[in-house]
């Protein structure tokens, strides 16, 4: 069979690209350190994913599959010598761990004389991350095999939509291969990191040029998200789709959505109504209650979220750029400033800057929004009319 390597034997690597590679034809290999796991995917040779939607459940099993411990250099350099197609899904700071790994696989490549191309879909949460990869992977190789690289590696950005929630202790103690996801598989890439033509995967669709997509997601799919997490909070909900079904809640969330796909329209002119469809089907599957998304999943790390060119800071400033009054969106921020769940270090973290200084100097120092700029003066009394709202 053909072989596919996929760094990462988690919710997206197992739950969501290893299925489509082995539809499509291919042996994976993962590449984890979770022992247990390794064990059950090798003592079987294949998985279960089930497929939850509130009407439905289904089981797929994914196979054949086998598993190497990221210690052991040499099995994982020579699973990356035999691929045909390769992953990561291993969270963005991981991928300089990863790098050398693949660059000593494709040194027994230039051994080799492989010439086939070797393209890696770079499944990381990470603006940029397929060049982050392919400068680290450079990096760890000698130079003489730079040129190789260059001609026989692809690294390829892509952006995940998949909603795939933690597994509950008791399911990953009956199975733990098991892994529970939503049916939606659609795989948008980007069509320039490919060397050659890409190869054909269920579900992946090579689009150029790339940029329209990354917005998407962050700016609708990924803010959608925040908004929910952040205002649902508030409400003293527990799950997204508890507060998704809060008819306020649900205004707000679709309001940001509709502005960020506002600017996106004026920014990038995709087709007449594609945007508006995107919108239906992801407030559909935000409600999935089968996927049990908590809003704490949802919502932790408001540093994070709250960064410059994220998802809400990142999609207000976009839709300023274009003429659009980000009304919706800058609740969410307000929002956003107030999240302190218990179980979140870093919305712990968030609320001491606030009180060790202020609204303004946490705009300032983490948003880099600053006194006179209109989200500021739209932000601060939005915030001021957020905060002390929750009481549970």
């Amino acid at each position: 069979m053909k072989q596919a390597i996929v760094f990462g034997a988690g919710n997206i690597g197992r739950g969501f690209i290893g299925q489509l590679f082995s539809e499509s034809g291919y042996a994976v290999t993962f590449v984890d350190v979770d022992q247990p796991l390794l064990d059950a995917l090798n003592r079987r040779g294949e998985y279960t994913i089930r497929l939850v939607t509130n009407e439905r459940s289904e089981e797929v099993t994914v196979g054949p599959v086998r598993a190497i411990h990221a210690g052991d250099r040499e099995a994982v350099a020579e699973a990356v010598a035999r691929a045909e197609i390769g992953a990561t899904a291993v969270g963005a700071a991981v991928l300089k761990h990863v790098a050398p790994a693949i660059a000593a696989g494709i040194e027994r490549r230039t051994q080799a004389g492989v010439v086939e191309p070797l393209n890696i879909i770079v499944c990381e949460n990470l603006k940029g991350a397929a060049a982050t990869l392919r400068d680290l992977v450079r990096s760890a190789l000698p130079i003489n095999r730079h040129s190789f690289m260059a001609e026989h590696i692809g690294f390829v950005d892509t952006v995940i939509a998949r909603m795939v929630p933690p597994l509950t202790p008791e399911l990953r103690a009956q199975d733990p291969s098991l892994i529970l996801v939503e049916p939606y598989k659609e795989l948008p890439v980007d069509r320039a990191g490919f060397i050659g033509e890409p190869p054909a995967v269920v579900g992946m669709i090579p689009y150029a040029p790339f940029a329209f997509f990354t917005e998407r997601k962050l700016y609708i799919h990924n803010a959608g998200h925040a908004v929910l997490a952040y205002l649902g909070y508030q409400a003293c909900y527990e799950y997204g789709y508890e507060a998704l079904a809060d008819d306020d809640i649900y205004s707000q969330v679709r309001g940001a959505m509709e502005e960020s796909a506002l600017a996106l329209t004026r920014k990038h002119h995709p087709p007449a109504g594609a945007l508006e469809a995107n919108i239906e089907d992801l407030l559909a599957r935000f409600a999935n209650r089968a996927l049990g998304d908590t809003i704490l999943r949802l919502g932790r790390d408001p540093l994070r979220k709250l960064a410059p060119s994220d998802r809400l800071v990142g999609a207000a400033r976009n839709a300023l750029a274009q003429g659009v009054t980000p009304t919706h969106l800058i609740t969410g921020i307000a929002a956003a400033l107030c999240f302190d769940h218990p179980d979140d270090p870093i919305a712990q973290e968030s609320q001491a800057r606030l009180r060790a200084t202020d609204v303004p100097r946490v705009l300032a120092e983490v948003c880099e929004i600053k006194p006179g700029e209109p989200l500021f003066d739209m932000i601060v009394p939005c915030y001021w009319a957020v905060a002390g709202q929750r009481v549970c």
